[in-house]
């Protein structure tokens, strides 16, 4: 038996707050339509802060929070796909700001807004064979540079953050029973690319991201529950990827979960993608909702399309 546990955790958005009114001002929507078809009331801009900012401010929280050096993480994954530079990564330039060792294995993963499960799944297997058994797991996003300010569909919903997540493994530990799922699709949710002649822009069709997470998301926490043979019960809390605040619902009403076991965070910060989940444990641990011992059950969904959830435990 193997596997990680959570050590600490630390999050950050940059200070400028755009409101549903501040929105209501550049684009045909309203305050009500927002908030009753999404739950967001407002969500964080980035001005002058760069993504590698967000990165390490997130990064140093966590790992003080962990009481681990810099110099005793072998692994350092980074889920994005909005960093500013396709490279030098954002995993390599979080190695320079903060320090860590140059044989420190960094890099960058794409799951969309999965991305954070998929890295922190990815952690898990790697430290198994690193010589030093601390990772540092961060989902970071500065989703405000994709946004298409002509689609109200999409441009109210999306904000800027990271989160980090310093985590341990051990033989001791029980692995994180991660399920992790992706079907190609260019067409539902995503951001263009190399070969679209305008700049990158996030699109989406709401209704069909809406039908395939209202599946998806059970699907995969049940999947999860199966193979770490625990039931809704052995769960202390369950985070949900803040897209929207119907889809939380709907999976709390299906499975009868407690108030006092889920959270939600998303009229604050809108949709950060890979920052949503390692965003939702760091401000649980500041409230002193989750902490040494809590069994937390991940999960997430988004653009690929990408879906999966974790079962994870705090050190």
């Amino acid at each position: 038996m193997s596997g990680i546990k959570i050590c600490g955790v630390g999050h950050y958005a940059p200070p400028k707050l755009v409101t549903n009114a501040d929105l209501e001002k550049i684009v045909d929507t309203s305050d009500e339509w927002i908030t009753s078809r999404t739950g967001i009331s407002t969500r964080h801009h980035c001005v002058t802060e760069t993504h590698a900012e967000m990165c390490r401010e997130a990064a140093k929280k966590a790992l003080e929070r962990a009481g681990v050096a810099p110099e005793e993480i072998g692994v350092c994954i980074a889920a994005t796909f909005s960093s500013d530079f396709l490279s030098p990564n954002a995993a390599s330039l979080l190695q320079r700001d903060l320090g860590l060792r140059t044989d420190t294995v960094c890099f960058d993963l794409n799951a969309a807004c999965s991305g954070f499960l998929f890295a922190i799944h990815t952690a898990e297997c790697l430290l198994a064979a690193s010589p030093r058994k601390y990772g540092l797991v961060l989902g970071a996003e500065m989703l405000s540079r994709f946004i298409n300010w002509e689609d109200r569909g999409t441009c109210v919903l999306f904000g800027d953050a990271a989160g980090a997540a310093v985590v341990e493994w051990s033989e001791g530990y029980e692995s994180i029973h991660a399920t992790l799922h992706c079907e190609g699709d260019s067409e539902m949710l995503g951001v263009t690319g190399a070969g679209h002649r305008a700049p990158p822009q996030i699109f989406m069709q709401g209704q069909q991201v809406f039908k395939f997470a209202v599946n998806a998301v059970p699907a995969c926490m049940d999947e999860a529950l199966e193979r770490s043979g625990k039931t809704i019960d052995d769960v202390d809390f369950f985070v949900f990827h803040q897209a929207n605040t119907r889809i939380i619902d709907l999976a709390v009403k299906k499975y009868r979960i407690p108030e006092e076991k889920y959270y939600k965070n998303i009229h604050k910060y809108g949709n950060t993608s890979a920052a949503s989940i390692p965003i939702v444990l760091s401000e649980l641990s500041e409230l002193g909702k989750v902490g040494s011992g809590s069994r937390v059950l991940l999960v997430g969904f988004g653009g690929g399309r990408t879906w999966g959830a974790a079962l994870v435990e705090f050190k």
